[in-house]
């Protein structure tokens, strides 16, 4: 695309080579005049203008100007997330009896795929209309991962406003995967504001509990009667600086919800909505499990899309997954991918206005 964005973005900003690779934005638009922008740098949705409650069209995704900026900033707004979400315990798993050794880069943890996951790599892209396949080819030993993966991620920007995200891959060993998107939302109209207001439903009875170090050990637990009970509307803000050691934990949320309906994606997994906007989000998903994470971490020193800081809790993150530390935990369903068999995975998130 020539021309600025509709979310203000000038796409000569992206053009660039990347470890060798050529990097663009990529522009998506329906018939309702939503647009969404996306970079195949590390796979990242760069914007989403969606309409709010009186038609005007709202970007409702934190993220960064140019491929300068991307670069620069160790996060992962907006990203592919691989070879594996979230966080695998002391950087260890076994397969077959053998033990693999992933990169630290999170206190003791190996956190979304170690030090240059699929955040930071260049895919190759490939457009057609609104609809934007993305592939990339991970060789067997990359951030310590057993078997080269062939992966491939179609982004369609759909009629009923919605981002239809579709995950495949095969492998030639068998080894681990878990693939997600780390967009982080804010649906006020003002990407640095607090999402405290965003009023959350999630079907969801149990989490996974985390210990300081933010690890699991494969146990569950009862949402109800605490803070991490939203299977009725309640702001995210409502109890998030509750006396509660999960929360301290996290110092915040950051934990996975497991989904009561895994596998259907015919039933909303959450709800998300601003009162401000009206802008309202609804998540379907595959998964078992979403990792919601509500940008506790974020500092408003690190300027985002045109010059505006983002400050912790101004975004909240719904990363559709399988559990954290899966492959050290048993009693969670396997991450476990085999030569001649397919991985695939689908999450939607689609717009609408309360």
């Amino acid at each position: 695309m020539t021309g600025i964005t509709k979310s203000g973005l000038d796409p000569k900003n992206f053009f660039d080579i990347v470890d060798g690779k050529p990097v663009a934005l990529f522009v998506l638009t329906n018939n309702n005049g939503m647009e969404a922008c996306i970079t195949n740098y590390g796979g990242r949705i760069v914007s989403l203008m969606v309409p709010d409650h009186d038609g005007k069209l709202t970007d409702v995704e934190l993220g960064h100007d140019s491929i300068t900026n991307y670069l620069a900033d160790d996060g992962n707004f907006g990203a592919l997330i691989g070879r594996y979400g979230n966080r695998i315990g002391y950087g260890k798993f076994t397969i077959d009896g053998v033990e693999y050794n992933l990169p630290i880069n999170n206190g003791p943890h190996c956190l979304h795929g170690g030090m240059k996951g699929y955040d930071k790599k260049v895919w190759d892209a490939k457009q057609d209309g609104n609809r934007l396949e993305l592939t990339l080819v991970d060789p067997d030993g990359n951030e310590g991962f057993p078997g080269t993966l062939n992966v491939k991620v179609i982004y369609t920007l759909t009629d009923d406003n919605a981002i239809d995200i579709e995950y495949s891959a095969t492998t030639d060993k068998p080894t681990i995967i878990n693939l997600t998107n780390h967009s982080y939302f804010n649906l006020n109209g003002d990407l640095a504001s607090s999402i405290h207001n965003h009023v959350l439903t999630i079907d969801a009875d149990r989490i996974t509990p985390a210990d300081e170090t933010l690890i699991t050990d494969g146990s569950f637990m009862d949402v109800a009667g605490t803070p991490f009970d939203f299977r009725t509307p309640k702001p995210i803000g409502q109890d998030i600086n509750a006396d509660n050691e999960q929360l301290k934990n996290g110092n915040g949320y950051d934990h996975s919800f497991a989904i009561n309906h895994p596998g259907d994606l015919s039933k909303v997994a959450l709800r998300v909505m601003s009162p401000v906007t009206g802008i309202a989000m609804e998540v379907f998903t595959t998964e078992p499990a979403v990792q919601i994470y509500t940008g506790n971490f974020l500092d408003e020193n690190l300027k985002g899309k045109f010059g505006v800081g983002y400050p912790a809790r101004s975004a909240v993150a719904f990363e559709t997954q399988h559990y954290p530390n899966t492959p050290n935990c048993p009693e969670y369903p396997s991450c476990e991918l085999r030569p001649g068999d397919t991985y695939f995975t689908r999450t939607i998130y689609r717009f609408t206005t309360a």
